[in-house]
């Protein structure tokens, strides 16, 4: 198993804009990519412009996959303005 974990900071005012995208994105990857087994969109009232992220794909081939998919490609341009910084970490399950 492959986790990926990634913290947006969006922009001022910009959250509105970005979550419908972002969950449109995490449902698509569900519904088309094989190896993406989970893809949760996560949010703190708290932190009102923080956007964190955990997805498990197969292994790493897959999260490249998704990397190269359109319809992630078509997400990327469409929310790139929106975003004012993002943290992206990936690690390999250790084997229990």
């Amino acid at each position: 198993m492959y986790a990926v974990v990634v913290t947006f900071q969006i922009q001022d005012g910009k959250m509105a804009d970005f979550l419908p995208a972002m969950t449109e994105n995490a449902r698509t990857s569900l519904a088309v990519e094989p190896g993406c087994r989970r893809f949760d969109v996560c949010t703190d009232g708290d932190r009102a412009n923080e956007v964190f992220l955990y997805e498990l794909y197969a292994d790493a081939s897959a999260f490249h996959a998704h990397l190269e998919s359109d319809h992630f490609k078509a997400f990327d341009l469409q929310v790139a303005s929106l975003i004012k910084d993002k943290n992206v970490r990936c690690y390999d399950r250790v084997a229990s």
